[in-house]
């Protein structure tokens, strides 16, 4: 769960972690609430699993329909769609946002699509120390996943430079052929450590392009120019892939 929108009401931070994790760990990152005012802070599909503690009041996310307890340790699974997290004056959420398919390079636990749009309590032997992360947390961090490395080989991480090489736009038939497997075994392992499929990957990567593009642009670029450099048929499909992403229309962003 990353915060895509800070506004005045919260305190947000990103750190990036020791040398030897970048290849795995996009960055550590900590929330504050720090008004009286409550607001619903939404965060938009990238890909990626995270793993966070919270350190304030019990906090409600995934729309509601979870509660955030404190010093309990949570995995938050790839995302198809927007998320809303109820940020308090009183939250306080220390977390790590992975690269894409690398869980298991730190978890032996469920295949990923068990926990696509989920954010489930992880058990004690899998959880951050509350007493140690209070210290210093990012130091905490580094050490927690330096010494839980299985392994720095990610297994997906050709197909993924190729998918982002190409801004999302690329055929899954091609992925596979350029990668020497077949479309089935792909299929399979995005399913298993990311949660998504390559097809869903690829949108979501298309759809972070052009995001990416929209706000950056301005006024100065037409929706139609934006949607046929980032391979939609027309403005429509594009503001539908928006909405569908992140519930706003592209002049909300």
């Amino acid at each position: 769960m990353v915060a895509n929108d800070t506004t005045k009401s919260m305190e947000y931070k990103k750190i990036k972690p020791y040398k030897e994790l970048q290849p795995l760990i996009h960055f550590y990152w900590e929330l504050k609430g720090n008004e009286l005012e409550r607001q619903w802070e939404r965060v938009f599909p990238d890909g990626c699993a995270g793993i966070l503690m919270n350190l304030g009041d019990t906090c409600l996310t995934d729309n509601g329909s979870v509660s955030m307890e404190f010093g309990k340790t949570y995995v938050v699974g790839a995302m198809t769609s927007f998320k809303d997290s109820l940020i308090d004056s009183d939250t306080h959420l220390l977390g790590v946002c992975l690269k894409p398919a690398t869980f298991a390079n730190f978890y032996n636990y469920a295949s990923q699509n068990e926990l696509t749009n989920d954010t489930v309590e992880l058990e004690k032997s899998y959880s951050f120390n509350v007493d140690e992360i209070l210290e210093n947390p990012f130091n905490y961090f580094d050490h927690f996943f330096s010494e839980r490395l299985k392994s720095k080989n990610n297994q997906l991480q050709s197909i993924i430079n190729d998918i982002h090489a190409a801004n999302g736009q690329i055929s899954i038939y091609e992925l596979a052929k350029a990668n020497f497997t077949t479309v089935r075994q792909l299929e399979r392992n995005f399913k298993k450590y990311i949660g998504l499929s390559p097809k869903e990957y690829s949108n979501i990567i298309r759809f972070q392009n052009a995001l990416s593009i929209i706000k950056n642009s301005g006024t100065c670029r037409s929706l139609s120019d934006i949607a046929f450099e980032c391979g939609y048929y027309d403005h429509s499909h594009l503001t539908n892939e928006i909405k569908r992403n992140t519930g706003r229309s592209p002049s909300l962003l």
